[in-house]
């Protein structure tokens, strides 16, 4: 998802409760903040001397423990608030991945794609997931589209990394 499908998603939803699902029936916390929005570029060279470039918007959330049991999450409302404040300062790339950036004591820290979403009785739930690293010069690496990451095809000295 875009940050402009992501912005617009939150405008369509303004009455509902932002729930965001981290992992299968796992939800952050209703004492979630959001923290940090950052604005990246991505310059990146891959194992097959291969360069690219592209723009994210990381949103971070951080459970605040001077609010555990709080009985209501944040709105939709809020959220796009506070999103729009933060565009007002700094413009998004509204092409840009969104990703959600999360951790607890239960769960590494990640920057979560948004694969999806439901709606029920009042409540918007983005489905988040981590996404696995890939090779993405399997073609100049000599590396087939079905290998798997532990495949020495790609191993040093192999060549390719």
């Amino acid at each position: 998802m875009n940050t402009s499908e992501f912005i617009t998603l939150l405008a369509e939803h303004q009455g509902k409760s932002l729930l965001f699902e981290y992992a299968p029936k796992m939800l952050v916390g209703t004492n979630y903040h959001i923290t940090e929005v950052k604005h990246i570029t991505i310059d990146a060279v891959d194992c097959g001397a291969g360069t690219d470039s592209w723009k994210e918007t990381i949103i971070q959330l951080w459970e605040s423990p001077g609010e555990l049991g709080k009985p209501d999450y944040m709105s939709t409302y809020k959220a796009l608030e506070i999103l729009r404040k933060v565009g007002s300062m700094k413009a998004y790339e509204m092409d840009a991945l969104v990703k959600i950036e999360y951790g607890n004591a239960m769960f590494h820290t990640a920057q979560l794609h948004v694969t999806g979403f439901e709606t029920k009785e009042g409540l918007l739930i983005l489905k988040l997931s981590v996404q696995p690293t890939d090779c993405k010069a399997k073609e100049t690496c000599g590396v087939p589209e079905t290998a798997i990451a532990q495949d020495a095809a790609c191993a040093p000295g192999s060549g390719c990394c």
